[in-house]
């Protein structure tokens, strides 16, 4: 089914999660600028993450309504992307109290971006689709430059958007995969090392040597000091939680790639909720605290389970 294109200042209700697909930054200023000018019209709060090129380009397009919007450089929010969905989360929650609807724009896929956080992107994606509940007054845009993307880019964002904005029309996706999409890719394994890895078994008792392992391939691959004791200590909080929570023995892979240091947690537990350390913890919350540090600490987290067990993939950029 297709419609013309929707940007009217009417409050919205629900949370509208569409994938906007554009060609070149014409098209992309032709979807976003109205989008935006007409949320600020109807005095709904907008927050527009993109990266910092196109960012400027929206900023000038806008004039003087750019000052009503919160920018937000999604090269550093989205760096990892399991920092986005605590971002829009916090947004959403920041202006629930005068129950006004908000729009937002958020780019996480941009040319450029290396494979693995392409794979983590289009996580981030699905997981949307679960994030936040129907009756969240958030309409969510998120933009895929078409031209410049792999095309199983598009495929991927078909998936994980019930609607589809193209050519100043509205297109609903008739591949739109919910949370048996977001399940699935939760679901599925990690690719495996091309090389030679450091495996290491570990429990309660020789869990201390856990940092040690970490500190020693960092030094060979000349982290900082700063980056590498950051390092330790994500992969020992997910270390402890396999030993707490995955059946008392976890092991521990190290690799090195041309352009990272990755190191792997695994064990026999299997996590059901696939939001884990995507949601800011309470303070009396002692389960996902170890992912939610890993995220805020690394450059890429990668976090899987399923019936075989739980896959936590850190991987720090050199």
């Amino acid at each position: 089914m297709t419609a013309e294109i929707e940007t009217a200042s009417r409050p919205h209700t629900g949370y509208r999660h569409e994938a906007f697909l554009y060609r070149g930054d014409d098209d992309f200023l032709a979807g976003t600028v109205p989008f935006v000018r007409d949320g600020v019209a109807a005095g709904q709060p907008v927050m527009v993450a993109v990266i910092a090129a196109r960012g400027d380009r929206l900023r000038e397009a806008l004039g003087s309504d750019a000052e009503q919007v919160h920018f937000v450089d999604m090269s550093e929010l989205g760096r990892n992307p399991a920092r986005i969905i605590p971002a829009w989360r916090a947004f959403v929650d920041g202006h629930q109290a005068s129950g006004q609807p908000v729009r937002g724009i958020g780019e996480p896929i941009w040319a450029g971006r290396r494979a693995a956080e392409i794979v983590e992107c289009q996580l981030h994606e699905a997981l949307l689709n679960m994030a936040l509940d129907p009756d969240t007054p958030l309409w969510l845009r998120c933009p895929y430059d078409v031209d410049a993307l792999d095309g199983l880019v598009r495929t991927e964002a078909e998936r994980s958007h019930p609607v589809l904005v193209e050519n100043r029309a509205y297109i609903g996706s008739t591949v739109y995969g919910g949370a048996h999409h977001a399940a699935q890719a939760f679901d599925r394994d990690l690719p495996e090392p091309a090389g030679p890895t450091d495996d290491t078994v570990f429990d309660n008792i020789s869990l201390g040597f856990v940092r040690d392992i970490v500190r020693a391939h960092a030094r060979v691959a000349q982290l900082t000091l700063e980056r590498t004791e950051a390092l330790a200590l994500a992969v020992h909080e997910l270390a402890t939680n396999s030993v707490q929570h995955g059946g008392g023995v976890g092991r521990l892979r190290v690799w090195h790639q041309t352009d990272a240091l990755v190191c792997q947690v695994g064990d026999h537990g299997r996590v059901v909720d696939p939001l884990v350390g995507r949601r800011t913890p309470g303070l009396s919350q002692e389960r996902g605290r170890g992912v939610w540090l890993a995220n805020q600490l690394c450059d890429l987290v990668q976090f899987r389970s399923s019936e075989k067990g739980t896959t936590v993939r850190v991987s720090t950029w050199l």
